[in-house]
């Protein structure tokens, strides 16, 4: 990823669409070079090119979301990679950073990635190095994520020393929540089995309240956001003896 690239989705994060007469004009380049960043990007699954330019994906396709913001949601995958060790097992449930954070985790030593969600596995198909064991359960077509009993009982029955949960929400009054009450159900479980709880989200969640509650912040141990959570979360979480990393 260059500076031009990150123009680009942020570019498209606006609008959701852009021709490449538009991305020549706005950044100074000849049109073969922006059809290099979009085949570029493309390859990375943060846009999909179509005739003409390039559009996002639909709103719940992780790919779309790993375009928004992407620079920002980088950061904060690199920081909660620092947190695992080589030879750990982790889980990683769903959502764009979690997606950036599995991209970390396999350059390091016989790290192990357990995940409920496709795409996430999906990433590392050409990657024969990779250790990725994915949950069996429902398919969700929309998030490409497996949810219900099944799910839950894989959980059950694997160990693993970390656990790292996408949130779509958080209030005071409401703790961590999501937009899904199927992956909802899915997270509180990982979180009731795991005594090491990762929440990585960018700071634009927090203020926001989504349909069904995931948990209390006194059920986590670290949040992993970036620089623009306000004081007043930081406080409130701390108070809860979470650990606050902001990158």
């Amino acid at each position: 990823m260059n500076d031009r690239h990150s123009k680009i989705l942020e570019l498209l994060s606006n609008d959701h669409e852009t021709s490449v007469k538009n991305l020549t004009e706005a950044l100074s380049v000849s049109s073969v070079t922006i059809r290099g960043d979009l085949n570029f990007l493309e390859k990375e699954g943060l846009l999909r090119r179509v005739h003409g330019g390039a559009v996002l994906k639909d709103a719940d396709d992780i790919a779309n979301r790993l375009g928004i913001g992407y620079e920002r949601k980088l950061k904060i995958a690199k920081k909660a990679a620092d947190f695992v060790s080589p030879g750990e097992t982790v889980l990683i449930e769903s959502g764009s950073v979690n997606a950036l954070l599995a991209r970390e985790l396999v350059k390091k030593e016989q790290v192990n990635i357990l995940t409920t969600n496709i795409y996430i596995a999906r990433q590392f198909r050409k990657n024969l190095d990779a250790k990725i064991i994915l949950l069996g359960g429902i398919y969700q077509h929309h998030s490409e994520s497996m949810v219900g009993k099944i799910t839950k009982m894989c959980i059950d029955n694997i160990n693993f020393s970390k656990a790292f949960i996408g949130i779509d929400g958080f209030t005071k009054e409401s703790g961590f929540t999501s937009r899904d009450f199927f992956r909802a159900e899915i997270s509180t479980h990982i979180i009731q089995k795991c005594r090491d709880v990762f929440i990585v989200s960018n700071s634009g969640k927090f203020g926001k309240i989504a349909i069904t509650n995931i948990c209390s912040p006194s059920e986590v141990n670290h949040v992993i956001t970036d620089k623009g959570l306000s004081d007043q979360y930081i406080e409130l979480l701390r108070s809860q003896n979470v650990e606050v990393v902001t990158t």
